[in-house]
């Protein structure tokens, strides 16, 4: 029997992928970054050890990306807070979210009634630090727990921040692999937060080991294009170099975001709502993970925004664990590694090479008879009749009814009540026996 379909098979889940995904995640969790400076950086680096392919390219200062310029390039080296009897408050190499992010260089003694103005914490969580950023505003900061903050005395402080803020670049990274399509799926994620587990260290993390799979396919139908890059300016700047291309070629597209706690799954649609990426995903939430929750596009808070945007408009949604700014330690301290967990990656893993695999076969079948073809004939239908059609040949028939040339195997998959993987081999029994022929999706745009 020839198998008329892309040779990918169905993934078989790996628990050693999982626990070196969480290893690595260990690893990138203490590195301070931001939008832009050496954190990020690092971060790519210590990525490429699993896509040693990957590009790092960077953006100077100054450089205009639509309606948006690259900033100063902010990088820090320290910075601490004593109080009025000499000891540290708190200090940055603690936990780098005490800083705010893009913080300018301080050195200097101001009392307490000051120094307020320049402190931020969570009275509703008030032993969490809090993660500000101030990319936009020359300005300085601290970040600390408010119960630290309630119990702060009267007197003098000294304020230290180790930061420069110059003329340098934006970082990103990129990775290409070729298929034997120049139609491309887009795989994104960002790279920009600091010490934050499931907010920041999943995705740029889970994007990387589906770029290592990737890479080590021995066929690709699809052109694969992957993207790590801060949040909002990032995706805006490397759309401002590639949107021409990405327009003519993006057939699907995932940003991938919050993919590390094992307490949810979550869907976030495109702005169209019913693209191939948005497809893909709800058929393969549904079969492996029926308790998923659906967000509408208007929940939208990454880097769909850019993706979807009205004259970009790629076919571009996310599949995550506990969505961002659903779960209570999102965007504080408290999104710390004991939030992310190898099962909860290795689960999120899984189910993105089942999408992925779901793209590669999706095809549309075409029935090449006039009425229901005779399956005796075929070895496809039991010789002896009984009351009751079997189970066997069920299937058969109902994917035959759909073999419209209208509906691709997802499409097809979902109306025949068929699981897509049992679809899959019905394409290739049917294909080879003569009685449909296989063709790329009806269309190129949903």
């Amino acid at each position: 029997m020839t198998n008329p379909l892309p040779l990918l098979e169905w993934p078989v889940p790996d628990p050693a992928i999982h626990d070196d995904l969480y290893r690595r995640g260990r690893a990138l969790f203490p590195i301070c970054r931001s939008l832009t400076g050496e954190g990020v950086r690092q971060s790519l680096r210590l990525l490429q050890e699993l896509v040693p392919q990957m590009r790092i390219g960077e953006i100077p200062t100054g450089t205009r990306c639509f309606d948006w310029e690259i900033p100063d390039e902010w990088n820090i080296r320290g910075a601490y807070l004593n109080g009025p009897d000499a000891k540290r408050v708190l200090d940055f190499k603690d936990n780098n979210l005490h800083v705010v992010g893009y913080s300018e260089a301080v050195d200097r003694e101001l009392d307490l009634q000051e120094l307020q103005g320049h402190l931020y914490s969570s009275e509703s969580q008030p032993d969490a630090i809090p993660y500000v950023t101030s990319y936009y505003k020359r300005r300085w900061g601290f970040c600390l727990p408010h119960r630290v903050r309630a119990a702060l005395a009267p007197g003098r402080y000294r304020a230290v921040i180790d930061s420069t803020l110059a003329p340098g670049s934006l970082t990103y990274g990129e990775l290409l692999l070729p298929g034997t399509s120049r139609e491309e799926i887009l795989l994104s994620s960002y790279i920009c937060h600091p010490s934050m587990a499931n907010n920041e260290v999943s995705g740029p993390l889970m994007l990387a080991a589906l770029g290592r799979w990737l890479s080590a396919l021995p066929a690709r139908r699809f052109t694969y294009r992957l993207v790590w890059a801060p949040e909002t300016l990032g995706a805006i700047a490397y759309l401002s170099r590639n949107l021409s291309a990405m327009k003519r070629w993006t057939r699907a597209g995932y940003v991938i975001t919050c993919v590390g706690d094992d307490r949810a799954y979550s869907f976030l649609p495109s702005r169209a709502g019913n693209t191939l990426a948005d497809r893909a995903a709800r058929q393969l939430l549904a079969e492996y993970a029926p308790n998923y929750k659906e967000y509408s596009f208007l929940d939208r808070g990454s880097d769909e925004r850019q993706y979807c945007f009205p004259g970009v408009d790629l076919p571009v949604a996310s599949v995550m664990r506990s969505k961002y700014n659903t779960y209570p330690e999102y965007h504080t301290s408290l999104d710390d590694l004991s939030v992310i967990s190898a099962a909860g990656l290795g689960g999120a893993f899984e189910l993105y090479r089942r999408i992925i695999t779901a793209l590669e076969w999706n095809v549309t079948p075409q029935v090449t008879t006039v009425c229901e073809p005779r399956l005796g004939a075929r070895n496809l239908y039991p010789d002896l009749q009984r009351k009751e059609i079997s189970d066997d040949v069920v299937p058969i028939l109902n994917f035959l009814a759909y073999a419209d040339g209208r509906h691709d195997l997802l499409s097809l998959s979902d109306a025949a009540k068929v699981p897509l993987s049992q679809c899959r081999e019905l394409a290739i029994r049917l294909h080879n026996a003569g009685l449909i022929v296989l063709a790329p999706e009806a269309n190129h745009h949903e």
